[in-house]
């Protein structure tokens, strides 16, 4: 029996293994990222994984390794380590966690949304765990401070709450259905406030911008509002069908005889139905936008575009990463 080829050493597993330009490229590879499945991988599977890539990178292809395998162990290592500092990251802070964590905060906000003190409670617990992640995944070029940490953790979390309690006072009157939106509302109020705050750093002083071939051309303070706007819109829609159906269903269910007489029901129900949702709608969103984003010259700092004329003529597009 002959034995398979060698894996040549050149397949760049620095980049996604799907088509990123293509909205069903970034999608395969957002499903991958964002598995729930990895959080059940051992530690020694981890380590396992780990040695692969970096043998592969190193040069040193481990024998009978096929294509799959190293693909299958570099998404298992990016699910668990650090892109920049090579770090383990929080078990609860990796995206692979996403699904599971937010079912359950999201269910819980829109079951125990009636009274000020739940309301005050699961805004605080989702604000923590958005805090939590936005440490884990920070960027290792432009590390978070724990000054800044606490300013976006503080900030998020009163401007939520602060949306939530504002919001069930006005809609005391109004239609039941209505009061269950007050959670997404104050969700995506959060996200506006949060995600500026935590990368004000780049507001002020810029993020990288290169050519197609990733030759660094300046920072530019336009790119990283643009890659901001983005990632905020991509938060927001995120959380919406999770926020958004399961409230219609639980309305409707509520008018029944069975809820009525397992009313223990309601939270189970509630998370698996955002469960649900999140299960598509967290990597469905996360590809909504080009991780290497791109923006036109003009549109650039008036001083960038004319260094870019200048040093790079003919450049007309410029890239850079717009973060998660």
């Amino acid at each position: 029996q002959r034995m398979a080829p060698s894996l040549p050493a050149t397949i760049n597993i620095r980049e996604p293994r799907w088509d990123q330009s293509t909205f069903q490229g970034r999608a395969r590879h957002f499903f991958t990222v964002t598995d729930p499945r990895n959080l059940l991988l051992s530690g020694a599977a981890l380590e396992e994984a780990r040695r692969v890539v970096e043998s592969y990178r190193a040069g040193t292809v481990p024998p009978g390794l096929t294509e799959d395998q190293l693909w299958r162990a570099k998404y298992i290592y990016d699910s668990a380590f650090h892109p920049d500092t090579g770090e383990k990251m929080l078990l609860i802070g990796r995206m692979s966690a996403q699904v599971p964590m937010n079912m359950t905060i999201t269910g819980c906000m829109l079951t125990f949304y009636r009274t000020t003190p739940a309301v005050l409670f699961w805004q605080w617990v989702n604000q923590s765990f958005n805090a939590i992640v936005n440490y884990t995944n920070r960027s290792g070029d432009a590390p978070i401070t724990p000054s800044q940490l606490g300013t976006a953790y503080v900030s998020a979390t009163t401007g939520a709450v602060v949306t939530a309690l504002g919001l069930k006072s006005l809609t005391k009157h109004l239609p039941t259905i209505i009061g269950r939106y007050v959670p997404f509302a104050a969700v995506a109020a959060a996200n506006c406030i949060n995600i500026p705050l935590m990368r004000q750093r780049e507001l002020k002083l810029g993020i990288p911008v290169t050519d197609e071939n990733g030759n660094r051309l300046g920072e530019s303070a336009a790119a990283a509002r643009k890659a901001i706007l983005q990632v905020v819109v991509s938060r927001i829609g995120m959380a919406a069908p999770a926020m958004a159906i399961p409230p219609v269903i639980m309305n409707a269910l509520e008018k029944r005889a069975f809820l009525k007489r397992y009313p223990y029901l309601n939270a189970p129900l509630q998370v698996g139905l955002v469960g649900l949702c999140l299960v598509f709608a967290t990597p469905l969103c996360c590809a909504l936008f080009p991780q290497k984003s791109s923006m036109h010259v003009s549109r650039l700092e008036p001083s960038l575009q004319a260094r870019i004329r200048e040093e790079a003529a003919g450049v007309e597009l410029v890239y850079f990463n717009k973060g998660l």
